[in-house]
Protein backbone atom coordinates (compact mmCIF):
# COMPACT_ATOMS: atom_id res chain seq x y z
CA UNK A 1 0.00 0.00 0.00
CA UNK A 2 1.26 3.36 -0.88
CA UNK A 3 0.64 6.86 0.69
CA UNK A 4 1.33 9.94 -0.78
CA UNK A 5 1.73 13.21 1.26
CA UNK A 6 1.39 16.79 -0.33
CA UNK A 7 2.85 18.96 1.77
CA UNK A 8 6.03 18.21 4.46
CA UNK A 9 5.30 20.05 7.14
CA UNK A 10 3.44 19.79 10.40
CA UNK A 11 0.34 18.55 9.26
CA UNK A 12 1.41 16.41 6.47
CA UNK A 13 4.54 15.01 8.29
CA UNK A 14 2.82 14.18 11.38
CA UNK A 15 0.26 11.93 9.77
CA UNK A 16 3.12 10.68 7.70
CA UNK A 17 4.43 9.67 11.07
CA UNK A 18 2.04 8.13 12.54
CA UNK A 19 1.13 6.18 9.72
CA UNK A 20 4.70 4.59 10.12
CA UNK A 21 4.91 4.18 13.64
CA UNK A 22 1.67 1.52 12.85
CA UNK A 23 2.96 0.37 9.65
CA UNK A 24 6.49 -0.67 8.39
CA UNK A 25 8.37 -0.29 5.23
CA UNK A 26 6.93 -3.72 4.39
CA UNK A 27 3.23 -2.89 4.93
CA UNK A 28 2.99 0.25 3.75
CA UNK A 29 5.38 3.09 1.62
CA UNK A 30 5.38 6.67 2.16
CA UNK A 31 6.20 9.18 -0.45
CA UNK A 32 5.96 13.22 1.14
CA UNK A 33 6.43 15.92 -1.27
CA UNK A 34 7.81 19.17 -0.22
CA UNK A 35 7.80 22.28 -2.32
CA UNK A 36 10.49 24.15 -0.19
CA UNK A 37 13.82 23.14 1.32
CA UNK A 38 12.78 22.24 4.92
CA UNK A 39 10.65 19.69 6.84
CA UNK A 40 9.01 19.98 10.21
CA UNK A 41 9.64 23.32 11.12
CA UNK A 42 7.97 26.32 13.56
CA UNK A 43 6.42 28.36 11.42
CA UNK A 44 5.16 30.16 14.22
CA UNK A 45 9.29 30.81 15.25
CA UNK A 46 9.82 33.10 12.68
CA UNK A 47 9.14 36.66 13.73
CA UNK A 48 11.39 35.54 16.96
CA UNK A 49 14.41 34.45 14.83
CA UNK A 50 13.83 37.36 12.47
CA UNK A 51 13.85 39.89 15.55
CA UNK A 52 17.22 37.90 16.61
CA UNK A 53 15.13 36.15 20.07
CA UNK A 54 16.11 32.74 18.34
CA UNK A 55 19.45 32.85 17.27
CA UNK A 56 20.13 29.77 14.78
CA UNK A 57 17.50 29.10 11.82
CA UNK A 58 18.14 25.12 12.52
CA UNK A 59 16.66 25.62 15.90
CA UNK A 60 13.25 25.90 14.57
CA UNK A 61 13.60 22.50 12.61
CA UNK A 62 12.48 20.15 14.20
CA UNK A 63 12.93 17.24 12.20
CA UNK A 64 14.74 17.46 8.77
CA UNK A 65 14.18 15.65 5.22
CA UNK A 66 17.28 13.32 6.27
CA UNK A 67 15.39 12.03 9.79
CA UNK A 68 12.76 10.96 8.00
CA UNK A 69 14.16 9.14 4.97
CA UNK A 70 16.25 7.09 7.79
CA UNK A 71 12.50 6.07 9.29
CA UNK A 72 11.37 4.97 6.34
CA UNK A 73 9.79 8.05 4.84
CA UNK A 74 10.68 9.07 1.27
CA UNK A 75 10.96 12.64 1.78
CA UNK A 76 10.77 15.05 -1.89
CA UNK A 77 12.16 18.21 -1.14
CA UNK A 78 11.58 20.73 -3.68
CA UNK A 79 9.14 18.93 -5.58
CA UNK A 80 5.92 20.49 -6.18
CA UNK A 81 2.25 18.28 -6.51
CA UNK A 82 0.85 20.06 -9.46
CA UNK A 83 -1.94 17.68 -10.06
CA UNK A 84 -4.10 14.69 -8.63
CA UNK A 85 -5.94 12.36 -10.42
CA UNK A 86 -8.31 11.21 -8.40
CA UNK A 87 -9.36 8.68 -10.93
CA UNK A 88 -5.99 7.51 -11.70
CA UNK A 89 -5.11 7.62 -8.07
CA UNK A 90 -1.95 9.33 -8.77
CA UNK A 91 -0.12 12.76 -8.73
CA UNK A 92 2.13 14.66 -10.66
CA UNK A 93 4.81 16.47 -8.93
CA UNK A 94 7.57 19.22 -10.70
CA UNK A 95 11.07 19.08 -9.74
CA UNK A 96 11.38 22.96 -9.12
CA UNK A 97 15.50 22.48 -8.99
CA UNK A 98 16.21 19.64 -11.38
CA UNK A 99 13.28 20.09 -13.75
CA UNK A 100 11.15 17.45 -15.65
CA UNK A 101 7.94 15.69 -13.74
CA UNK A 102 7.28 12.46 -11.83
CA UNK A 103 4.09 10.37 -11.29
CA UNK A 104 3.33 8.67 -8.12
CA UNK A 105 0.41 6.40 -7.68
CA UNK A 106 -1.25 6.22 -3.90
CA UNK A 107 -4.04 3.89 -2.01
CA UNK A 108 -3.67 6.89 0.40
CA UNK A 109 -3.67 11.29 0.28
CA UNK A 110 -2.97 13.26 2.33
CA UNK A 111 -3.67 17.21 1.52
CA UNK A 112 -1.64 19.53 4.11
CA UNK A 113 -0.65 22.00 1.23
CA UNK A 114 -1.02 24.38 4.41
CA UNK A 115 -2.26 27.90 3.92
CA UNK A 116 -0.95 31.24 1.87
CA UNK A 117 -0.19 34.68 3.22
CA UNK A 118 -3.27 37.25 1.53
CA UNK A 119 -1.83 38.80 -1.05
CA UNK A 120 -3.41 42.14 -2.21
CA UNK A 121 -2.76 43.27 -6.11
CA UNK A 122 -1.04 46.60 -5.04
CA UNK A 123 1.71 44.45 -3.79
CA UNK A 124 2.37 42.28 -6.74
CA UNK A 125 5.44 43.41 -8.67
CA UNK A 126 6.08 46.63 -7.53
CA UNK A 127 9.45 46.20 -6.91
CA UNK A 128 11.42 44.28 -3.85
CA UNK A 129 11.12 44.35 -0.75
CA UNK A 130 8.06 43.46 -0.02
CA UNK A 131 7.11 40.12 2.25
CA UNK A 132 4.58 37.69 3.05
CA UNK A 133 6.02 35.52 6.28
CA UNK A 134 4.31 32.24 5.85
CA UNK A 135 7.62 28.94 5.53
CA UNK A 136 11.08 29.57 6.62
CA UNK A 137 11.52 30.05 3.26
CA UNK A 138 9.78 33.49 3.48
CA UNK A 139 11.87 34.29 6.70
CA UNK A 140 14.96 33.88 5.44
CA UNK A 141 14.55 36.17 2.24
CA UNK A 142 13.52 38.63 4.85
CA UNK A 143 16.59 37.79 6.93
CA UNK A 144 18.27 38.25 3.60
CA UNK A 145 16.85 41.51 3.11
CA UNK A 146 17.01 42.73 6.32
CA UNK A 147 21.52 42.24 5.97
CA UNK A 148 21.38 43.58 2.50
CA UNK A 149 22.72 47.18 1.70
CA UNK A 150 21.66 49.63 1.61
CA UNK A 151 20.50 48.13 4.65
CA UNK A 152 16.69 49.33 6.18
CA UNK A 153 15.76 51.34 8.21
CA UNK A 154 12.24 52.29 7.93
CA UNK A 155 9.40 48.83 8.27
CA UNK A 156 5.86 49.25 7.19
CA UNK A 157 4.08 46.15 8.31
CA UNK A 158 0.45 46.18 6.97
CA UNK A 159 -2.19 44.50 9.56
CA UNK A 160 -2.06 44.13 12.97
CA UNK A 161 -3.41 40.41 13.44
CA UNK A 162 -0.83 38.04 15.06
CA UNK A 163 1.84 38.02 12.52
CA UNK A 164 1.44 41.38 11.78
CA UNK A 165 2.32 42.74 15.61
CA UNK A 166 4.80 39.57 16.36
CA UNK A 167 6.95 40.93 12.94
CA UNK A 168 6.16 44.86 14.39
CA UNK A 169 8.07 43.68 17.89
CA UNK A 170 10.66 41.88 15.20
CA UNK A 171 11.29 45.36 12.75
CA UNK A 172 11.60 47.08 16.67
CA UNK A 173 14.36 44.68 17.63
CA UNK A 174 16.31 44.91 14.65
CA UNK A 175 16.62 48.28 15.37
CA UNK A 176 14.07 49.83 12.72
CA UNK A 177 11.69 52.44 12.95
CA UNK A 178 8.19 50.75 12.57
CA UNK A 179 4.68 51.54 11.48
CA UNK A 180 1.86 49.60 11.83
CA UNK A 181 -1.22 50.04 9.16
CA UNK A 182 -4.42 48.72 10.31
CA UNK A 183 -7.95 49.21 8.16
CA UNK A 184 -10.21 48.24 11.54
CA UNK A 185 -10.65 50.45 14.04
CA UNK A 186 -8.33 48.68 16.50
CA UNK A 187 -4.85 46.16 16.24
CA UNK A 188 -5.56 42.86 17.47
CA UNK A 189 -9.27 42.28 15.57
CA UNK A 190 -9.58 38.90 17.16
CA UNK A 191 -10.39 40.17 20.48
CA UNK A 192 -12.93 43.05 21.72
CA UNK A 193 -12.78 46.57 20.64
CA UNK A 194 -11.76 47.36 24.55
CA UNK A 195 -9.14 45.04 24.83
CA UNK A 196 -8.19 46.00 21.06
CA UNK A 197 -7.20 49.73 22.62
CA UNK A 198 -5.25 48.51 25.17
CA UNK A 199 -3.08 46.67 22.67
CA UNK A 200 -3.17 49.84 20.29
CA UNK A 201 -2.11 51.69 23.07
CA UNK A 202 0.71 49.20 24.67
CA UNK A 203 1.82 48.95 21.07
CA UNK A 204 2.63 52.97 20.80
CA UNK A 205 4.45 52.53 23.96
CA UNK A 206 6.83 50.74 22.36
CA UNK A 207 7.58 53.57 19.65
CA UNK A 208 5.53 52.05 17.19
CA UNK A 209 3.73 53.95 15.16
CA UNK A 210 -0.05 52.07 14.88
CA UNK A 211 -2.55 53.58 12.58
CA UNK A 212 -5.96 52.67 12.64
CA UNK A 213 -8.72 52.73 9.95
CA UNK A 214 -5.77 52.82 7.23
CA UNK A 215 -6.70 51.44 4.01
CA UNK A 216 -3.33 51.11 1.74
CA UNK A 217 -3.85 52.21 -1.73
CA UNK A 218 -0.63 51.08 -3.33
CA UNK A 219 3.11 51.29 -3.07
CA UNK A 220 5.82 53.20 -3.91
CA UNK A 221 8.86 52.22 -5.93
CA UNK A 222 12.79 53.61 -6.49
CA UNK A 223 15.53 51.85 -8.51
CA UNK A 224 13.56 48.59 -8.13
CA UNK A 225 13.05 48.57 -4.41
CA UNK A 226 10.08 49.63 -2.85
CA UNK A 227 10.46 53.28 -1.09
CA UNK A 228 6.91 53.95 0.35
CA UNK A 229 3.22 52.57 1.66
CA UNK A 230 1.00 54.70 -0.32
CA UNK A 231 -2.85 55.03 2.03
CA UNK A 232 -5.81 57.01 1.94
CA UNK A 233 -4.74 60.00 3.69
CA UNK A 234 -0.46 59.73 3.75
CA UNK A 235 2.66 58.36 2.04
CA UNK A 236 4.73 56.48 4.65
CA UNK A 237 8.23 56.10 3.81
CA UNK A 238 10.00 51.97 3.73
CA UNK A 239 12.61 49.85 3.00
CA UNK A 240 10.77 46.77 3.55
CA UNK A 241 6.97 46.20 3.82
CA UNK A 242 5.65 43.38 5.97
CA UNK A 243 2.34 42.16 4.93
CA UNK A 244 0.19 40.69 8.22
CA UNK A 245 -3.04 40.26 6.49
CA UNK A 246 -4.21 36.75 7.45
CA UNK A 247 -3.92 33.67 5.54
CA UNK A 248 -6.00 31.87 3.29
CA UNK A 249 -6.74 27.68 2.78
CA UNK A 250 -4.08 26.88 -0.09
CA UNK A 251 -6.61 24.70 -1.65
CA UNK A 252 -6.33 25.42 -5.68
CA UNK A 253 -4.92 22.64 -6.12
CA UNK A 254 -7.14 20.64 -4.57
CA UNK A 255 -10.27 22.22 -6.41
CA UNK A 256 -8.53 21.81 -9.90
CA UNK A 257 -8.84 17.87 -8.89
CA UNK A 258 -11.58 17.47 -8.31
CA UNK A 259 -11.84 18.12 -4.65
CA UNK A 260 -14.71 19.81 -2.79
CA UNK A 261 -14.62 22.52 -0.79
CA UNK A 262 -16.00 23.88 2.01
CA UNK A 263 -17.17 27.65 2.57
CA UNK A 264 -14.33 28.64 4.30
CA UNK A 265 -12.25 27.85 1.04
CA UNK A 266 -10.66 24.90 3.12
CA UNK A 267 -11.36 21.26 2.72
CA UNK A 268 -13.96 19.65 4.87
CA UNK A 269 -12.83 16.60 6.89
CA UNK A 270 -15.24 14.32 9.27
CA UNK A 271 -14.08 13.54 12.36
CA UNK A 272 -11.33 11.30 11.50
CA UNK A 273 -9.78 13.97 8.72
CA UNK A 274 -11.21 12.29 5.59
CA UNK A 275 -12.09 14.62 3.24
CA UNK A 276 -15.99 14.77 2.55
CA UNK A 277 -17.59 15.64 -0.84
CA UNK A 278 -21.58 15.91 -1.27
CA UNK A 279 -21.63 12.15 -0.69
CA UNK A 280 -19.91 11.61 2.19
CA UNK A 281 -16.03 10.74 2.61
CA UNK A 282 -13.86 10.06 -0.40
CA UNK A 283 -12.28 7.17 -0.14
CA UNK A 284 -8.56 7.43 0.84
CA UNK A 285 -8.29 11.37 0.23
CA UNK A 286 -7.43 12.99 3.88
CA UNK A 287 -6.57 16.36 4.53
CA UNK A 288 -5.02 18.26 7.91
CA UNK A 289 -3.97 21.56 8.80
CA UNK A 290 -4.18 24.88 7.65
CA UNK A 291 -5.75 23.48 4.67
CA UNK A 292 -8.82 22.65 5.57
CA UNK A 293 -11.54 24.04 7.46
CA UNK A 294 -13.26 23.25 11.18
CA UNK A 295 -15.93 22.95 13.97
CA UNK A 296 -15.89 25.81 16.75
CA UNK A 297 -17.09 23.41 19.55
CA UNK A 298 -19.17 26.89 20.83
CA UNK A 299 -21.07 28.20 17.76
CA UNK A 300 -21.28 24.66 15.40
CA UNK A 301 -19.90 26.84 12.78
CA UNK A 302 -17.37 26.23 9.95
CA UNK A 303 -13.87 28.06 10.65
CA UNK A 304 -10.56 28.19 9.29
CA UNK A 305 -8.17 28.64 11.88
CA UNK A 306 -4.27 28.37 10.46
CA UNK A 307 -2.64 27.19 14.13
CA UNK A 308 0.75 24.90 14.07
CA UNK A 309 -1.05 23.56 16.97
CA UNK A 310 -4.01 22.35 15.28
CA UNK A 311 -2.37 21.13 12.48
CA UNK A 312 -0.22 18.45 14.30
CA UNK A 313 -2.82 16.98 16.18
CA UNK A 314 -4.90 16.87 12.86
CA UNK A 315 -1.98 15.20 10.98
CA UNK A 316 -1.88 12.61 14.12
CA UNK A 317 -5.44 11.90 13.74
CA UNK A 318 -4.80 11.40 10.09
CA UNK A 319 -1.60 8.86 10.13
CA UNK A 320 -3.09 6.85 12.90
CA UNK A 321 -6.34 6.31 10.88
CA UNK A 322 -4.63 5.68 7.97
CA UNK A 323 -1.94 3.07 10.15
CA UNK A 324 -5.16 1.03 10.97
CA UNK A 325 -5.97 2.99 14.88
CA UNK A 326 -8.89 5.24 15.55
CA UNK A 327 -8.92 8.79 16.32
CA UNK A 328 -10.66 11.57 15.75
CA UNK A 329 -10.18 15.68 15.96
CA UNK A 330 -13.90 17.42 17.26
CA UNK A 331 -13.03 20.47 16.21
CA UNK A 332 -11.69 24.11 18.00
CA UNK A 333 -12.66 26.97 20.31
CA UNK A 334 -10.28 29.56 19.28
CA UNK A 335 -7.58 29.62 21.77
CA UNK A 336 -4.75 31.83 20.94
CA UNK A 337 -1.94 33.51 22.47
CA UNK A 338 0.79 36.17 21.17
CA UNK A 339 3.28 38.60 22.40
CA UNK A 340 4.31 42.26 21.08
CA UNK A 341 7.54 43.07 23.42
CA UNK A 342 6.36 42.64 27.00
CA UNK A 343 2.64 42.62 26.24
CA UNK A 344 0.53 39.59 25.92
CA UNK A 345 -2.84 39.22 24.70
CA UNK A 346 -4.57 35.88 24.74
CA UNK A 347 -7.74 35.00 23.77
CA UNK A 348 -10.16 31.83 23.83
CA UNK A 349 -14.02 30.86 23.00
CA UNK A 350 -15.97 33.37 21.58
CA UNK A 351 -15.25 37.62 21.43
CA UNK A 352 -18.98 39.52 21.98
CA UNK A 353 -19.67 39.92 18.35
CA UNK A 354 -19.47 35.81 17.79
CA UNK A 355 -21.02 35.18 20.38
CA UNK A 356 -23.85 37.51 19.40
CA UNK A 357 -23.92 36.24 16.11
CA UNK A 358 -24.06 32.53 17.01
CA UNK A 359 -27.19 33.17 18.67
CA UNK A 360 -26.71 33.94 22.67
CA UNK A 361 -27.39 36.27 25.14
CA UNK A 362 -24.57 36.70 27.07
CA UNK A 363 -22.93 39.19 30.02
CA UNK A 364 -19.29 40.30 30.45
CA UNK A 365 -16.99 40.96 32.92
CA UNK A 366 -13.64 42.52 33.17
CA UNK A 367 -11.05 42.81 36.33
CA UNK A 368 -7.82 43.89 36.69
CA UNK A 369 -5.36 42.29 38.71
CA UNK A 370 -1.65 41.59 38.93
CA UNK A 371 0.52 38.13 37.86
CA UNK A 372 2.02 37.77 41.86
CA UNK A 373 1.03 38.93 45.13
CA UNK A 374 0.99 43.04 45.09
CA UNK A 375 3.85 42.75 47.63
CA UNK A 376 6.29 40.67 45.55
CA UNK A 377 8.73 42.05 43.23
CA UNK A 378 7.92 41.83 39.53
CA UNK A 379 3.93 41.33 39.67
CA UNK A 380 2.36 42.69 36.62
CA UNK A 381 -0.92 44.38 35.75
CA UNK A 382 -3.38 42.56 33.82
CA UNK A 383 -6.80 42.36 32.36
CA UNK A 384 -9.11 39.97 32.53
CA UNK A 385 -12.47 39.67 30.39
CA UNK A 386 -14.58 36.68 30.63
CA UNK A 387 -18.25 36.54 28.45
CA UNK A 388 -20.71 34.20 29.78
CA UNK A 389 -23.94 33.00 28.50
CA UNK A 390 -26.94 34.71 30.16
CA UNK A 391 -29.04 31.76 31.88
CA UNK A 392 -27.02 29.39 32.04
CA UNK A 393 -23.32 31.57 33.22
CA UNK A 394 -21.46 28.70 31.02
CA UNK A 395 -18.49 30.40 29.88
CA UNK A 396 -18.44 31.38 26.30
CA UNK A 397 -15.38 33.35 26.09
CA UNK A 398 -12.21 35.11 27.77
CA UNK A 399 -9.52 37.57 26.89
CA UNK A 400 -6.47 38.46 28.21
CA UNK A 401 -3.94 41.52 27.88
CA UNK A 402 -1.12 41.94 30.57
CA UNK A 403 2.42 41.72 31.32
CA UNK A 404 4.77 39.03 32.24
CA UNK A 405 3.58 35.75 32.99
CA UNK A 406 -0.75 36.91 32.32
CA UNK A 407 -0.93 35.16 29.17
CA UNK A 408 -0.58 31.43 29.64
CA UNK A 409 -3.99 31.79 32.04
CA UNK A 410 -5.50 31.35 29.20
CA UNK A 411 -5.36 27.81 29.11
CA UNK A 412 -7.22 27.27 32.30
CA UNK A 413 -10.20 29.58 30.79
CA UNK A 414 -9.69 27.10 27.66
CA UNK A 415 -10.43 23.80 29.82
CA UNK A 416 -13.19 25.54 31.14
CA UNK A 417 -15.20 26.64 27.98
CA UNK A 418 -13.79 22.94 26.50
CA UNK A 419 -16.11 21.20 29.44
CA UNK A 420 -19.11 24.20 29.63
CA UNK A 421 -18.16 24.77 32.90
CA UNK A 422 -20.02 27.36 34.59
CA UNK A 423 -18.49 30.79 35.90
CA UNK A 424 -20.29 29.97 39.05
CA UNK A 425 -18.40 26.38 39.34
CA UNK A 426 -15.26 28.15 38.20
CA UNK A 427 -15.03 30.45 41.71
CA UNK A 428 -14.03 27.17 43.55
CA UNK A 429 -11.38 25.97 40.91
CA UNK A 430 -8.21 24.55 42.58
CA UNK A 431 -5.98 26.86 41.50
CA UNK A 432 -2.29 26.96 42.82
CA UNK A 433 -1.37 29.76 44.57
CA UNK A 434 2.15 31.30 46.27
CA UNK A 435 3.20 34.93 46.02
CA UNK A 436 5.84 34.42 43.55
CA UNK A 437 3.15 33.23 41.06
CA UNK A 438 -0.33 34.53 41.88
CA UNK A 439 -2.08 36.29 44.17
CA UNK A 440 -3.98 34.94 47.14
CA UNK A 441 -7.43 35.42 44.93
CA UNK A 442 -6.08 34.51 41.27
CA UNK A 443 -6.89 37.10 38.44
CA UNK A 444 -9.04 33.87 37.05
CA UNK A 445 -10.86 33.64 39.72
CA UNK A 446 -11.41 37.03 40.50
CA UNK A 447 -12.96 37.30 37.14
CA UNK A 448 -15.04 34.64 37.51
CA UNK A 449 -16.56 36.17 40.27
CA UNK A 450 -17.09 39.21 38.71
CA UNK A 451 -18.98 37.19 35.87
CA UNK A 452 -21.15 35.52 38.61
CA UNK A 453 -22.55 38.35 39.75
CA UNK A 454 -23.07 39.86 36.32
CA UNK A 455 -25.02 36.16 35.36
CA UNK A 456 -27.19 36.65 38.93
CA UNK A 457 -27.65 40.35 38.17
CA UNK A 458 -29.14 39.84 34.73
CA UNK A 459 -31.95 37.54 36.24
Amino acid sequence: MRLVVVGGDAAGMSAASQARKRMGPGELEIVAFERGHFTSYSACGIPYWIGGVVRDRDALIVRGPQEFRESGIDVRTRHEVVAIDLGRREVTARDLDGGGEIREGFDHLVYAAGAVPMTPDWARGNGEGVFGVQTLGDGAAVQAWLDRDPRPRRAVVVGGGYIGVEMAEAMVRRGLEVTLLERAPQPMSTVDPDMGERVGAAIRGLGIDVRVKTQVQGLETANGRVSAVVTQDDTVPADIVVLGLGVRPNTALAAESGIPLGVTGGLRTDLRMRVVGPRGHIEGIWAAGDCVQTVHLLSGRPVHIALGTHANKQGRVAGINIGGGYATFPGVIGTAVTKVCDLEVARTGLTESEAAEAGFEYVTASVESTSRAGYYPGASPMVIKLIAERRTGVLLGAQIVGREEAAKRIDALAIAIWNRMPVEEMTALDLSYAPPFSPVWDPVLIAARRATDAVHAAG
